[in-house]
């Protein structure tokens, strides 16, 4: 058989022109230009849209999310087809409004406001939009912080919800949020909750703020008891000091006038061992010249010596004596010289025998 038969058999046979087939294609595709064509003269913005910054697009065609993402900026979509839906895929704040709750005891409160600022990660917003809508906020936020403060509430009592623990709420919060998110949804991401004071029942509120007022007085008084404290232990401290300060004064002037004193009474030993050595050396002086005195007038003393001075004495008297005691006189003292140069004599014999005796001992 020939090929080209061969392959007319296997296609099958073409329609004619102007049969059914042809003309149904024809009419779909006039059909799509006109409808393209009203959409731009009735809406242009159907054909047309926008992505803001800090959002991304999602599309659905025929209620079925489409695997497309589109970043911010104009793109085009099917009028009356494709829906377009921008995702804010930056921080955000979801606010939970009036939440009421029972605690422990009973007692029925209500949080007026509770703050949630959270954000979707762009690559898991495909996810997120399949699995739980372009509102998941309400199941993973609105809902979540319901079902988790009346968990809270019910197993605390009023007064650590209200005063106790409140300052521990916010992170519970978060990191309730967070877990669940992190195990079901991770795309979102939990950055902080802001929990505000609840509001309790006035009769509560009266006895609480009476209960804060008695406490705060306690505080003040308290307070007063330690700044007396301090104060009084910052006058001991102050006195100590002073004490010290005087005792360490009185330590150093006491040291100073015993410096004084050594340094006078070494001064005074000096004067005194001065006028010592002075007096010692005038003694010695004076036994020296004493001694060589006596030395010179025992060199002196010779009868010949005492002559001349007699003699001296009788030329230079004025007076005169008559009578027969003169001579006498002059005799008398002649026979003086004579007697003391004898015993100058014998004191020289005595002394060269003591000398002989010496040697012969």
């Amino acid at each position: 058989m020939d090929p080209q038969q061969q392959r007319r058999t296997e296609t099958g046979p073409r329609p004619p022109v102007g049969e059914p087939g042809g003309d149904l294609t024809s009419i779909f595709i006039a059909f799509g230009v006109f409808i393209a064509i009203a959409a731009l003269v009735m809406s242009p913005s159907s054909l047309v849209h926008q992505v803001p910054e800090g959002h991304v697009g999602a599309y659905w065609r025929g209620g079925a999310l489409l695997n497309i993402i589109t970043e911010p900026g104009f793109h085009l979509k099917l009028p009356f087809i494709t829906n377009y839906e921008p995702v804010q895929v930056t921080l955000q704040t979801d606010q939970v409004k009036d939440i009421p709750c029972g605690t422990k005891g009973g007692v029925m409160i209500t949080f007026e406001k509770i703050e949630v600022v959270n954000r979707l990660r762009k690559d898991y917003v495909y996810d997120t939009l399949l699995n739980y809508g372009v509102d998941y906020d309400n199941t993973w936020i609105y809902d979540k912080i319901h079902h988790e403060i009346n968990q809270f509430c019910s197993s605390h009592s009023l007064q650590q919800v209200y005063i106790d623990i409140f300052d521990q709420i916010d992170e519970r919060m978060k990191e309730a949020l967070q877990a669940d998110c992190t195990r079901y949804a991770p795309g979102i991401e939990i950055i902080s909750v802001r929990v505000t004071k609840p509001k309790i029942p006035e009769s509560v509120r009266r006895n609480f703020e009476q209960m804060e007022e008695e406490r705060t007085k306690v505080l003040i008084a308290i307070e007063k008891q330690r700044v007396a404290e301090k104060e009084a232990e910052t006058k001991k401290i102050m006195a100590i000091s002073e004490a010290e300060k005087n005792a360490n004064v009185s330590k150093i002037l006491m040291e100073q006038k015993l410096t004084e004193k050594d340094s006078a009474r070494r001064e005074a030993d000096i004067e005194n061992q001065m006028y010592l050595d002075r007096q010692k050396s005038l003694a010695d002086a004076d036994y020296y010249r004493v001694l060589k005195e006596a030395e010179a007038n025992k060199l002196k003393l010779t009868p010949e010596f005492l002559e001349l001075k007699f003699i001296d004495a009788i030329a230079h008297n004025t007076k005169m004596f008559f009578g027969d005691k003169v001579p006498n006189m002059v005799l008398d003292q002649r026979l003086l010289g004579n007697f003391l140069n004898h015993s100058t004599k014998d004191k020289s014999n005595d002394g060269n025998s003591e000398r002989a005796t010496d040697s012969d001992s």
